[in-house]
């Protein structure tokens, strides 16, 4: 990763300053709250896909890439935000989430401001197109997590519906970021088109690397089995259950309804899913994304930003968090 950030210093560096600059206000809370969410800012995946998208097209960043980077984090960041609400989740990064010490309501109208500086970054310098890029992500978004809601209750989801849930709740953003990178140092709707592609199979394999967080399969922090105790349909465990047979498949879906805190019932189901293949299958097709999406660039012309973009990609399906 500290090659990938160092191929573009500059610009992270550039980016940082600016994207500080953009949630400035004039509330002294809110100023409070942007410093905290600055200071524990994540690996910064996105923007980073948003600048060296641009460079693949440009020697040379110029504001509107900037922008288009920093309105992609606001709106990961706000979206967020309101996950850890919706989740009533108390932690982010290893740090207190926003709403664990403003609570709930400040921590929702701290999102509505995210979207709103980044809806009037966009508009006030007339990036039009950037924005029409961004914001049919955030629907997709929104609709990816409604529609795993809905599914979630009767744990009946099947692997196209999956494919479909992450594409809209996690592939979009990316791809958005990489079609804005594009769109703002080229302004072809070829190359803007064929970008958003390639980030949208890269965001399948970076969702797939998630859930497979959650059964231990690498030398990982986080704790397995929260997926199967929050009911989420993840591909290990969809995969085993259209392979398993009609007892093995009642005991998984009764233990993920009803008895989905019991840790050794929880890790039970973990073992029926290592034993059935679905670790394996789920990797399979984490692997096929991400091939996929480097056959996409590797169309471009060879040079150390395609490189730096292709160790990228390889990074969110290797990574170990």
């Amino acid at each position: 990763m500290e090659e990938i950030k160092y191929l573009i210093r500059k610009e992270l560096h550039d980016f940082e300053s600016k994207f500080a600059d953009s949630v400035k206000s004039h509330v002294p809370l809110l100023d409070r709250i942007m410093h905290y969410i600055v200071k524990r800012k994540g690996k910064q995946i996105r923007p980073m896909f948003v600048l060296l998208s641009a460079r693949l097209f440009t020697d040379k960043i110029e504001e509107s890439s900037f922008r288009a980077a920093s309105l992609v984090e606001l709106l990961h960041t706000a979206s967020l935000v309101h996950d850890d609400v919706v989740d009533d989740s108390l932690e982010r990064r290893g740090f207190f989430s926003v709403n664990a010490l403003w609570k709930n309501k400040i921590a929702v109208l701290v999102g509505d401001y995210l979207l709103s500086k980044g809806l009037l970054l966009s508009l006030n310098n007339k990036d039009f197109r950037t924005l029409e890029i961004l914001t049919e992500a955030v629907r997709e978004m929104s609709e990816g997590e409604l529609l795993q809601m809905e599914k979630a209750r009767r744990l009946n989801i099947k692997e196209d519906v999956y494919f479909d849930i992450i594409r809209r709740k996690t592939a979009s953003l990316l791809a958005a970021a990489c079609a804005a990178g594009a769109w703002s140092a080229s302004g072809d709707e070829e190359a803007t088109a064929r970008m958003h592609q390639f980030g949208e199979k890269v965001g399948v394999a970076f969702q797939i690397k998630d859930d497979l967080f959650d059964y231990g399969t690498a030398n990982i922090g986080k704790p397995t089995g929260i997926d199967i105790r929050e009911k989420k349909m993840t591909l290990p465990l969809i995969y085993t259950l259209q392979h398993a047979d009609p007892d093995t498949r009642k005991q998984i879906i009764n233990i993920v309804k009803n008895h989905n805190t019991d840790k050794d019932k929880v890790a039970h189901v973990i073992a029926l899913v290592t034993k059935s293949g679905g670790i394996a299958y789920a990797q399979e097709k984490m692997l096929q994304y991400r091939d996929e999406a480097l056959a996409i660039l590797h169309q471009l012309p060879d040079n150390e930003i395609r490189s730096g973009l292709e160790s990228l990609v390889r990074y969110t399906t290797d990574r170990t968090f």
